[in-house]
């Protein structure tokens, strides 16, 4: 919560189903540092909402007040050089529900604001949109970001299997490795279908894949060419990697599914400290006493559920 009278840089909104508190809850805890409160929270940390599956809009703060009726005045400063605005009243806020803000006094919050802005409103294709929003007992005014939800388009890949990772939990795992993504030289040394890869590229992460499989690394270099991106994806082993990266994400085979025996897992985890400072390990079990004897420390995790079946992701160093 911010301190009173005193503006934070940034104020985000999310939301998650329940299956995905602890996936959404470790993602923003590696994208800003520290725990995060349900629903909407304070930030200095200026994060890009489309990266994540689960915020939802962002305001950039301009102005902050103990009232609407400060707000209101500071808003008669808005300049918008010639531009079309909106102004988009957050629903998102930790008001108690006997303080809860109905329809009707939003929208009129909305327009008091717009009449004190000179210039020109233009509810449905502004060039300016704004936000008003409470929190922490106080009212805060800026620029306003929407998710845009790009991953979207990337669910339906040509070339899919059953066990590979959902887009969104693929997501949150790039998002937990990179939180930082400039300079960042990330691998993806047990790539599958691409899907991890196609994530990161589409965030302008630069990162590499490597597969065991041959027909399994010509569908990731399938997947991403189809989604317009650039990468390389090579055929081989972990074993076989010289370059140090990072970080690194490992989504481990599974014994559920293939013929990998516990000492080709562990080969895995040995190589993957091997190659990157950083690493994402994620399994269909905890893999604890293995990650730790591979020489890793974890240092956060989550589950990511989907009906019965589950996936633990493991942020180790």
């Amino acid at each position: 919560m911010p301190n009173k009278g005193v503006n934070p840089a940034y104020i985000y909104t999310y939301a998650c189903s329940e299956d995905e508190i602890s996936l959404c809850g470790m993602e923003l805890r590696c994208l800003f540092g520290r725990e995060i409160p349900p629903a909407i929270f304070a930030s200095e940390i200026e994060a890009d909402v489309s990266r994540s599956p689960f915020i939802k809009e962002r305001i950039d703060v301009m102005y902050g007040g103990d009232s609407l009726r400060e707000i209101y005045k500071q808003t008669e400063q808005v300049e918008l050089n010639g531009k079309t605005f909106k102004v988009i009243f957050v629903k998102t806020n930790d008001l108690s529900p006997a303080d809860k803000i109905e329809y009707d006094e939003r929208r009129i919050i909305e327009r008091e604001i717009g009449l004190r802005i000179e210039g020109e409103a233009d509810v449905n294709h502004p060039q300016l949109v704004f936000g008003i929003v409470t929190l922490g007992g106080r009212w805060y005014f800026g620029a306003y970001h929407k998710n845009k939800a790009t991953w979207f388009r990337q669910m339906k890949k040509p070339r899919s299997y059953s066990i590979a990772l959902s887009t969104r939990v693929a997501r949150a795992a790039v998002n937990m490795a990179v939180p930082n993504p400039a300079g960042v030289k990330v691998i993806d040394p047990c790539c599958g279908i691409g899907t991890v890869m196609v994530e990161a590229l589409s965030m302008g992460i630069n990162i590499v894949g490597r597969d065991i499989n041959p027909f399994i690394a010509a569908g990731a270099r399938t997947n991403i060419a189809h989604f317009g991106f650039e990468a390389e994806v090579v055929l081989g082993d972990i074993a076989d990697i010289e370059e140090h990266y990072d970080t690194a994400i490992v989504d481990m085979p599974y014994n559920l599914y293939s013929s990998i025996t516990p000492e080709e897992q562990y080969a895995i985890l040995v190589n993957a400290r091997r190659i990157a400072d950083r690493v994402v390990i994620v399994a269909i079990e905890a893999m604890d006493e293995m990650i730790e004897t591979a020489g890793f420390e974890i240092i956060d995790r989550c589950v990511a559920k989907k009906g019965m079946f589950s996936r633990h992701l493991m942020l180790c160093q």
